[in-house]
């Protein structure tokens, strides 16, 4: 059987759909799967155990990526189709059994949406797969001992809490987590950097993940965690689907869509109306208190 599986561009957006990925997989466990994605969520998926190929693309103008994915994908007979972005390239495709699942915003969770539309209940968490050679980097990386991951990054302004908070939130939660160290995560760029470097100067010992791992390799350390607290962004989602204790942070993006979804997760949302609060609006006071709750401390 032939699965084709055609997903986001985005780091969040890829992870989310990984719920619904793993779920075919397991229901058909003779299936090879061929994935497209956009070039950075490639890493979301290089690990997928039935992955059999991996199409990645770059966003063209006039839409011609979609024509050079269609090109590649035309030759093939597939037995299922699911296109999570809307793209309807699958009906120029020969297909078998195809899902095409409308893109935009609706009410209810991104994940919940995919499951339900496949007809999954309950609807499947997103996961996230590794391999070894992984794990063994994240624990030569991390060594012995609880850390708390922080996410100080985030691919707008509007979504980013303070890094002083960061700051003053780890000191908060040492003091009743002995002997916890920080891991700060962020993703690769001068941007990224710029913004985990106050986080990272202020907390001495703080193991730097920024912009030096593959996303399996990160995957594999936030999995070693005691806790995650970030803001929203491609690697709230991906802490929460490794099984981490997830606190995602929310103010101008909407966590009744976006909240991480995974076995162990919570949100701290700016007061104010959703998806227009400023994040300065959301105290270390309140992130401390959920990240207390969430931990059952």
């Amino acid at each position: 059987m032939n699965i084709l599986f055609i997903t986001s561009s985005r780091i969040g957006d890829a992870v989310i759909s990984c719920g619904i990925l793993e779920a075919l997989r397991l229901k058909y466990p003779q299936a090879r799967f061929t994935i497209a994605c956009g070039t950075v969520a490639e890493g979301v998926f290089t690990r997928f155990p039935a992955l059999e190929r991996l199409i990645v693309f770059e966003k063209e103008r006039f839409d011609r990526h979609w024509l050079r994915l269609w090109a590649k994908l035309a030759p093939h007979v597939w037995d299922i189709a699911v296109d999570v972005r809307g793209s309807a390239i699958t009906l120029a495709l020969a297909v078998r059994k195809r899902h095409m699942l409308k893109g935009g915003r609706r009410p209810g969770r991104r994940y919940m949406q995919l499951g339900t539309a496949l007809g999954f209940a309950p609807p499947p968490l997103p996961v996230a797969w590794t391999a070894p050679e992984d794990d063994a980097k994240a624990a030569l990386l991390l060594g012995e001992g609880p850390i708390i991951a922080l996410a100080p990054t985030a691919n707008w302004e509007g979504k980013i809490w303070p890094a002083q908070r960061f700051i003053d939130l780890f000191y908060e939660l040492s003091a009743r987590m002995p002997g916890v160290r920080a891991a700060v995560f962020g993703g690769p760029g001068a941007a990224e950097a710029a913004l985990a470097a106050p986080v990272l100067a202020a907390l001495p010992g703080a193991i730097d993940l920024v912009g030096t791992l593959s996303l399996p390799e990160a995957a594999a350390c936030l999995r070693r965690a005691c806790l995650f607290v970030g803001n929203d962004s491609g690697l709230m989602h991906l802490a929460a689907a490794a099984g981490t204790p997830t606190l995602g942070l929310f103010g101008r993006s909407r966590a009744s869509e976006y909240a991480p979804a995974g076995p162990r997760t919570a949100t701290a949302i700016a007061p104010g109306p959703e998806g227009e609060a400023p994040m300065t609006g959301l105290s270390v006071e309140a992130v401390a208190s959920a990240a207390f709750t969430l931990l059952g401390l």
